[in-house]
């Protein structure tokens, strides 16, 4: 989705807080008429985001739709689900592919709703590091942002990651169908890199179909679940039984515990369900952002939900061979149920409609991902943070910001070439860092008590109890995330998400002490940090 950010003036973290910021918090201007037309939508907009030091140079022309859109996409159930489908089938099987989607999905609700109420409050594309500084006590406000910034900027690269190698890793199973295409670690990397450059040059010149596509894409998602678990559901001679599907344990990973295997096997599920922070990010842009932005971020969240058990039951009860989907040359899984269910002309073309769905989503995912490093770096965050936040004049687009999010994934996903489980420490990468941007806020929000004044999207008296189970399932997760998914652990096996995690927490703590707690949002204006 094409956007440039809006030139933030922050407010210093001493600045008046709780009632004084109510205004940011309050309903559009009182007018007699309940409901308000177009144009005073807007113009209460444009007041809200001055009030938050935000001008407003951004043309709002999304719908609460075109809103929830974008972070419907980024979910992207037909990229996730599939992707993972591998790891789900040797980390728990069937009844982790089942039950677990239905636990954590409803686990991420939770947090989605602590999030949409902030959202409501502070309806600024800048998102979760701007809400950690207006929540945090004022002498620690800038560090909390400083590292919210950080986890942010970590997750939405490793998604971009997660979400291309995907897509690359179902080519691969299409060319090898169609082709002959023999699919090994670097011929994978290499699709990968092509899918990053095509993602990167759509987002740096084609800005208008980049837009256009971004809309298409909720309606291939729905489309192509309804089509795929038709046929799924229809066209085979048999399908397994219902008690297969609801209880059936495999366990491939090597590990001795039950309780441990469905622990970790909630990767699957956890990971699609992220990204629905661009109903935040695109708030600047959105009509009526107070309630479009929170009600986007759940939207996304419970359709997606749906969405995506649906989609797990029909490949769950259609495969025909457990151990020939798991041994597939094709290396997927799903698309060798596709063709054991569907035969090879019907599930080939069913193939190409997933891969079609995971090109959306890595598209979508660029442009948030860059819109994110712009942000951050406009507040002098990143190094080279200058060059990364230059807006082209012609495309008024982060060209910078977006090849730097593309080169940021291809990085993540190159230890492919040496470890078999790098895509599932890419994943991992992906849900802790988001998540930790996530809760952040929500952390802040419940240690401030009362003194919050909120949005017009609210969850009344059930804040606080919805914020304590988001605080405590993003813990949980970030523990489980990083531990060993593969007995016995070698350097082919091993899961290198902590490491990935300590090496940005590690430079961003470097940085904070040495030079950017000196700067970073002090003042009123955006951040001028010494030159990189």
């Amino acid at each position: 989705m094409t956007h440039d950010e809006a030139v933030a003036a922050e407010p210093p973290p001493d600045a008046p807080r709780g009632p004084s910021n109510s205004a940011a918090a309050a309903v559009p201007a009182p007018a007699p008429a309940p409901a308000p037309a177009a144009a005073p939508a807007a113009a209460s907009d444009e007041e809200r985001l001055a009030e938050l030091g935000y001008t407003q140079v951004l043309a709002r022309r999304m719908s609460a739709f075109s809103n929830y859109a974008v972070s419907f996409t980024i979910i992207s159930v037909l990229s996730g689900c599939l992707t993972l489908y591998l790891f789900g089938m040797n980390t728990g099987g069937p009844v982790l592919i089942t039950w677990g989607w239905v636990g954590v999905g409803l686990m991420t609700l939770f947090v989605g709703l602590a999030m949409a109420e902030i959202c409501s409050a502070y309806p600024t594309s800048a998102g979760l590091y701007f809400w950690a500084h207006r929540l945090a006590p004022p002498r620690s406000a800038a560090a909390w942002a400083w590292f919210a910034g950080w986890f942010n900027v970590l997750g939405q690269v490793a998604v971009t990651a997660g979400v291309d190698f995907g897509a690359a890793s179902f080519l691969g199973a299409y060319l090898n169908l169609q082709f002959g295409f023999e699919v090994t670690p670097g011929r994978t990397i290499l699709l990968f890199a092509a899918i990053l450059v095509l993602h990167g040059l759509l987002n740096t010149f084609g800005v208008g179909i980049v837009a256009a596509l971004n809309n298409i894409s909720v309606w291939w998602h729905v489309v192509g679940v309804a089509v795929i678990v038709g046929a799924l559901t229809f066209v085979p001679d048999s399908h397994r039984s219902a008690s297969y599907v609801f209880t059936e344990f495999v366990n491939n990973t090597g590990w001795g515990s039950g309780f441990y295997v469905v622990m970790i096997g909630l990767l699957m599920a956890q990971y699609t369900f992220t990204g629905y922070d661009a109903s935040a990010h695109m708030t600047e842009e959105t009509h009526d952002a107070a309630v479009a932005g929170p009600r986007g971020i759940v939207r996304s969240i419970w359709t997606s939900w749906i969405a995506g058990f649906v989609l797990l039951l029909g490949f769950t009860f259609a495969i025909q061979s457990y151990d020939g989907a798991l041994n597939s040359p094709t290396g997927a899984p799903p698309a060798q149920i596709l063709l054991d269910a569907l035969g090879a002309t019907t599930g080939k073309l069913l193939l190409l409609v997933v891969i079609g769905a995971q090109l959306f989503c890595g598209m979508a995912s660029v442009t948030a991902n860059s819109r994110m490093i712009y942000a951050f770096s406009r507040d002098g965050a990143l190094p080279l943070s200058r060059l990364w936040h230059t807006v082209s004049p012609r495309t008024r687009t982060p060209v910078a910001a977006v090849w730097l999010a593309a080169l940021g994934a291809l990085a993540l996903g190159l230890p492919y070439l040496i470890n078999v489980t790098a895509y599932a420490a890419v994943t991992s990468i992906a849900v802790i860092g988001l998540y930790i941007a996530y809760v952040i806020p929500t952390l802040l929000r419940l240690l401030r008590g009362d003194d919050f004044t909120p949005g017009p999207w609210h969850l009344g008296r059930w804040s606080r109890p919805v914020g304590v189970v988001a605080v405590a399932w993003v813990t949980v997760i970030t523990v489980l995330f990083m531990l060993p998914q593969v007995s016995p652990v070698t350097w082919e096996t091993f899961n290198y998400a902590p490491l990935a995690v300590l090496v940005v927490l590690g430079f961003a703590a470097v940085r904070w002490l040495t030079s950017a707690r000196h700067w970073f949002l002090r003042q009123s204006t955006p951040a001028h940090p010494p030159a990189d």
